[in-house]
């Protein structure tokens, strides 16, 4: 057992590295104008975009790290929390790097490379992507499907939303508003939701919404800053990404509001950040999009994801945009675990706060010391887990059949 003495000054580092993670804000510095959008199009597309990133002192952030390792001592709990001093670091150093080729080498060491090796050290993020891409292209049904009609108003979307989410967060419940100041559809943090005015929903899109936005990203924001002792649980920094993101597309596969459309946008980023890192400038990327959108908008949303810090011409890419499909397939297999083990406390407490899956043996630790509390908000998918432990159930028995037999022999059949 700790001693109380270690767990207040604990607690003190956390509190501070927590307090340091609110003025690393990685998305926020490398954000575009939007008028570089309307300059783009002025231009005829043929004109690479010129953006200013603001000053960013990292002098102050760097000296407060320094004094938080000082206090840190050589218990697990301490060696952890100087690996969050290092992600934090980490981000600080990317901001830093905005705008040059250095940028690309801190971006892959947060967030990875498309080809970079999965945990089994065999398959990629690109291979998992063109593994999708070749299934899909096989459907002539999906291949040509349409985007379906949009009819629900942005007021009645808002409504809907709001609705939902006040039903699980009460008194937490973020506010749900329609802004003109946003480039992406939606966007969510633990107090706003925004949706950008003018733009169409789905009732695919507004499912998608929730599961991943307000039932990952809101939970596990608001689970985090509940947490007294631990307050950087409820940090958001690029180290967790992988995993938030993961969760959060897992949570629209099991909840069956993923669609082919937005798998494609998935994987077609993917495809563009390898592009990207092999010499592709701007608007080559633009035009890649643009092939596979036929929408001018969002092909430079697209290309704007992939470019916002590094630069223009190609060779540095932001390759945050793997996460996804990467952090899909650590958390199918991480939860796959769980469920076989029957540990439903390591799927819940997966959503204590912002964490990488690597983070779970010390999060238990610090469980079982009181300092790490379970939490407060959970998707439906994981307070109700008969569908989960029926679907892994069956993954895992599949999992282990031959399956060049048995493709070879259904094959056969047509």
């Amino acid at each position: 057992m700790l001693e109380s003495g270690d767990k207040k000054r604990l607690s003190e580092v956390s509190e501070t590295l927590y307090s340091i993670s609110r003025q690393v804000r990685i998305l926020g510095h490398l954000s575009w104008p939007k008028a570089t959008r309307y300059t783009f199009f002025r231009s005829g597309s043929q004109k690479l975009p010129e953006v200013e990133y603001p000053r960013f002192d990292s002098s102050e952030i760097k000296k407060r790290l320094r004094l938080a390792r000082k206090q840190l001592g050589d218990l697990p709990q301490d060696k952890w929390l100087l690996k969050k001093s290092k992600d934090l670091e980490a981000g600080v150093n990317l901001i830093s790097s905005c705008g040059t080729k250095e940028f690309f080498k801190h971006s892959s060491k947060i967030y990875g490379t498309p080809n970079k090796k999965l945990r089994d050290g065999k398959t990629t993020p690109m291979g998992l992507a063109r593994q999708f891409a070749s299934v899909m292209d096989a459907q002539s049904v999906i291949k040509n499907q349409t985007r379906a009609k949009d009819s629900v108003s942005i007021s009645e979307i808002r409504e809907r939303i709001e609705k939902r989410v006040r039903k699980v967060f009460g008194k937490d419940c973020p506010k749900v508003i329609v802004s003109d100041g946003i480039s992406a559809k939606a966007t969510a943090s633990s107090k706003r939701i925004r949706l950008r005015k003018g733009a169409s929903f789905t009732e695919k899109d507004i499912d998608q919404l929730i599961n991943h936005e307000a039932m990952v990203h809101v939970a596990t924001t608001l689970n985090g800053r509940h947490q007294s002792s631990m307050k950087i649980l409820g940090g958001n920094y690029g180290a967790v990404t992988k995993t938030q993101e993961g969760l959060a597309v897992f949570s629209e596969f099991i909840t069956g509001c993923i669609d082919v459309r937005r798998m494609r946008r998935i994987m077609n980023r993917v495809e563009a950040i390898q592009m990207a890192i092999d010499g592709a400038d701007f608007i080559q990327v633009y035009r890649f999009f643009l092939e596979r959108s036929r929408l001018k908008t969002e092909a430079f949303e697209n290309a704007r994801r992939i470019f916002r810090g590094g630069v223009m011409t190609g060779g540095a890419p932001f390759t945050k945009d793997i996460v996804y499909l990467d952090g899909l397939v650590r958390i199918h297999n991480f939860i796959r675990a769980v469920v076989s083990r029957g540990r439903n406390d390591v799927l819940e407490l997966l959503f204590a706060g912002k964490m990488e899956l690597d983070d779970m043996p010390i999060i238990l630790e610090m469980k079982k010391e009181g300092m790490v509390k379970p939490p407060r908000y959970l998707p439906d998918w994981v307070l109700d887990k008969d569908y989960l432990v029926s679907y892994f159930a069956l993954s895992i028995f599949i999992g282990e059949m031959d399956h060049q037999r048995t493709d070879g022999y259904y094959q056969s059949l047509f």
